[in-house]
C-alpha cells in the first residue's frame, strides 16, 4: 500500500488542499487546523449543522503567518484582513469569528458552552443526521474530551489528530450509491492510502495496529463515526446528498475511515509505502 493523497486543513471544518509532502507531528499534520470559526451566538466552534455553507468555504495556508480563505462566490480573504469576520459572517448568514489556535492550558477557550434544547436526543440526531429509526454512534469512539470540550485542548481536531481512509473505501461507496457524488472532500481524510484491489473498507480491520509511513509511525485507534457533514453541498458538482449517510449508517457500522494517533513524528510524501509494523 502507498500514500495516494495528503490533505491539510488550515481552518477547521473548511475544505482543505492536497500537498505533495508534509511533516507529521504529535498533533498531526504540520499546520493542520491552526484556525477555526467560532459561532458568536452559541460561543462554540462553528459547525455545518448551524452553518451548512461552511462546507463551501476552502482554506490554504499562506507562506507567511496566516491563512487564505476562498468563499463560494470565488472571492478570497486573508486572516489579516480587518473585515474578515464581517465578510465570513455575511457569506455564511450567521455571525462568526475567525480565531487562531491557543495553548492547551487555556481550557476555557476550548470548553463547550451549554446549549439550550427541548429534546437532547433530537438535538443529537440533528447533529449526526440520523433518521428516527437509526442508531446514534458509539460516543466512546470520539475519546473523552468530546464530552467537555469543542475540541481536545491545544487542538482544533474533532477528537484525534489523523483520519485515514483507503481508495478501496471510496471505490466501494461509489459502487454502493451510484447516484451519489462520492467526493473525497466530503470525508476530510488526513491522507488516502492506495489499497489496490482490496474490496470493501480494509481500514476497518486496522484498529490497534501501527503503520510506518515515510519516516513516521501512526497507530489506528478505531473507526470514524460519521455525522451530517458528509451530506452537505460543497459546490455545484458535489450537491447535498443524504443517501450517502444512509448507506454509511445502514451498511458500514456508521463509519468511514479510521482515527489515528502519531506514535513517532516524521515526514511523509505521496508515493511513500504504508506498511504495517505489528
Amino acid at each position: 500500500m502507498q500514500v495516494a493523497q495528503i490533505w491539510t486543513y488550515p481552518v477547521k471544518s473548511l475544505i482543505g488542499a492536497t500537498v505533495a509532502s508534509t511533516s507529521l507531528e504529535a498533533s498531526g499534520i504540520a499546520g493542520d487546523r491552526r484556525w477555526a470559526l467560532r459561532d458568536v451566538a452559541s460561543g462554540n466552534l462553528a459547525n455545518c449543522r448551524q452553518t451548512p455553507g461552511i462546507m463551501q468555504l476552502a482554506a490554504s495556508a499562506r507562506t507567511d503567518v496566516g491563512v487564505d480563505i476562498m468563499l463560494a462566490d470565488g472571492s478570497s480573504l486573508t486572516s489579516g484582513d480587518a473585515a474578515v469576520d464581517d465578510a465570513l459572517s455575511s457569506a455564511l448568514g450567521r455571525a462568526v469569528r475567525l480565531e487562531s489556535l491557543r495553548p492547551a492550558d487555556d481550557l476555557d477557550f476550548f470548553r463547550r458552552q451549554p446549549t439550550e434544547m427541548d429534546d437532547p436526543m433530537a438535538h443529537l440526531r440533528g447533529i449526526f443526521g440520523r433518521e428516527d429509526d437509526e442508531p446514534l454512534p458509539d460516543f466512546s469512539k470520539f475519546g473523552p474530551a468530546v464530552l467537555e470540550f469543542d475540541s481536545p485542548p491545544g487542538t482544533f481536531h474533532d477528537c484525534y489528530p489523523l483520519m485515514v481512509m483507503t481508495t478501496s473505501a471510496l471505490r466501494s461507496m461509489a459502487e454502493a450509491v451510484p447516484d451519489s457524488v462520492i467526493d473525497v472532500r466530503r470525508f476530510r481524510p488526513s491522507f488516502v492510502v492506495d489499497s489496490g484491489d482490496e474490496p470493501g473498507h480494509p481500514e476497518f480491520g486496522w484498529t490497534g495496529r501501527r503503520f510506518r509511513v515515510g519516516s513516521a509511525v501512526i497507530e489506528v485507534v478505531n473507526d470514524c463515526p460519521r455525522c451530517a457533514a458528509i451530506t452537505k453541498q460543497i459546490d455545484e458538482h458535489t450537491p447535498a446528498d443524504r443517501a450517502i449517510l444512509r448507506h454509511v449508517v445502514r451498511d458500514l457500522g456508521q463509519a468511514v475511515g479510521v482515527y489515528c494517533t502519531v506514535s513517532q513524528p516524521g515526514t511523509l510524501a505521496v508515493g511513500d509505502e504504508f506498511a504495517p509494523i505489528d
